[in-house]
């Protein structure tokens, strides 16, 4: 029986707490498999299997995702149901897992398409609980999102662990993920959601094609964003084996603490990028977008300083000895994350401010550029290859997203009923 009454939505305040402890947790117990399959297997076979299939779905996740989240919590005026966008991920995540997987077929070993599978399905199911949560936040619930995010983290984790130490078959762990991230999205997410009203599945073609070009633009370029780190990694494993990705992507692990800092540093001011240019200040837009920038860098230098103090220190600890043979991989790791961390603000600022076209070509552009030097960088440079082609490739995109940044604040903002200022805007 549906509740009459719906929950009371809670402080903002509460909400943002709620949902940054969840999301740290999330991310935390995420990490730790990086640790816990190298500290389980006798080598680095296993955790370059991890690594490749994380690697596979970055480069596809976004055509699952199609940046609907955003456009879910925007849409306050309840234009499509909590069941339209359901389904509407449903076919997303579909098209996503059938391409990964011919793409997989292609360029991956053939004893690895399972395990990339069963990873897919297993962030797939996640990708469906992220729906219910658009639905929480659109409610102001997102306690539900949190204790769901710390569920999943540590059910999924536990699965793994629990299953991996049995059986030291990564297949069975990604399934027995797969089964707990399915538990929680029944037992916990699916019951409060339907507090908010019935969850009724199926949607319009109409509506469906209206989604899928609107986004489009934006989701390839985030497809290519991905790619960017991916392509090298995948290079690596393809040249050197599952192991050599292990061990360059152990080492990266810890430095991703970059990337997640700068994210924490400019997400919150996105809104105050969005309100100046509606408001159309230049000098304070300009200003802004340079002292993130600043922010991004002072973070990289101290984050450099502290893992050329402690990093071997902290890998042995978390890897064990054999692993200090790689710590020079950790330098061009770490300029790698900043320049990754900045072309991410880049990105984030142009799509805040619709400017598509600018978020297009730039990640088109590191994409391409990835693509081409990656085989030349690994040849010359080892592992460290990886690395260097990332710094290749994301110094240009980085600096084509920064001059449409200031060409763009360099125009009045649009009005509403105006075409995107980029040109770039759906219709």
């Amino acid at each position: 029986m549906e509740p009459t009454t719906e929950p009371k939505p809670l402080s903002l305040k509460a909400n943002m707490l709620w949902n940054s402890t969840g999301s740290i947790t999330y991310l935390a117990f995420q990490w730790l498999l990086s640790v816990v399959v190298v500290r389980l297997s006798d080598n680095y076979d296993a955790a370059g299997v991890l690594a490749l299939a994380l690697s596979v779905y970055n480069i596809f996740s976004p055509i699952a995702v199609y940046r609907m989240y955003t456009y879910q919590v925007s849409d306050v005026n309840r234009e499509n149901t909590v069941g339209e966008y359901l389904t509407f991920r449903v076919i997303t995540t579909t098209v996503a897992l059938a391409i990964c997987m011919v793409y997989s077929a292609v360029t991956c070993a053939p004893s690895t398409l399972l395990a990339i599978f069963l990873f897919f399905l297993t962030k797939g199911l996640s990708l469906l609980i992220d729906v219910l949560h658009g639905q929480d936040q659109l409610s102001g619930r997102m306690d539900y999102i949190g204790k769901s995010l710390m569920l999943q983290g540590a059910g999924t984790f536990a699965a793994f662990c629990i299953t991996f130490g049995l059986t030291r078959n990564l297949e069975a762990a990604f399934g027995a993920m797969a089964a707990a991230t399915l538990l929680v999205g029944l037992v916990f997410d699916a019951p409060r959601t339907r507090r908010f009203g019935a969850i009724r599945w199926g949607i319009a073609p109409k509506k469906a094609l209206h989604l899928l070009g609107y986004c489009l633009p934006i989701v390839i370029a985030t497809i290519a964003c991905s790619a960017t780190v991916s392509v090298p990694r995948q290079m690596l494993a393809w040249m050197d084996g599952e192991a050599a990705l292990g061990i360059y992507s152990s080492v990266a692990a810890p430095v991703a603490i970059i990337q997640m800092g700068a994210t924490y540093l400019y997400n919150p001011l996105l809104t105050n990028i969005s309100k100046l240019y509606a408001d159309r200040d230049a000098s304070g837009l300009r200003r802004l977008y340079l002292t993130i920038a600043a922010g991004i860098a002072l973070i990289g230098v101290l984050c450099a300083i502290a893992f050329e103090i402690v990093g071997p220190w902290v890998l042995e600890l978390l890897f064990g000895p054999s692993i200090s043979d790689y710590t020079y991989l950790l330098l061009p790791v770490i300029a790698s994350a900043i320049l990754c961390a900045f072309t991410w603000f880049a990105n984030d600022v142009l799509v805040a401010l619709r400017c598509f076209k600018g978020s297009f070509i730039g990640n088109v552009l590191s994409a391409a550029i990835s693509a081409a030097v990656a085989y030349f960088c690994i040849t010359t440079w080892g592992m460290n290859g990886v690395s260097f082609a990332s710094i290749i490739a994301f110094l240009p995109s980085a600096l084509v997203m920064t001059a449409f940044f200031f060409k763009l604040v360099a125009k009045p903002a649009p009005k509403e009923d105006d075409a995107s200022p980029c040109d770039s805007q759906p219709s």
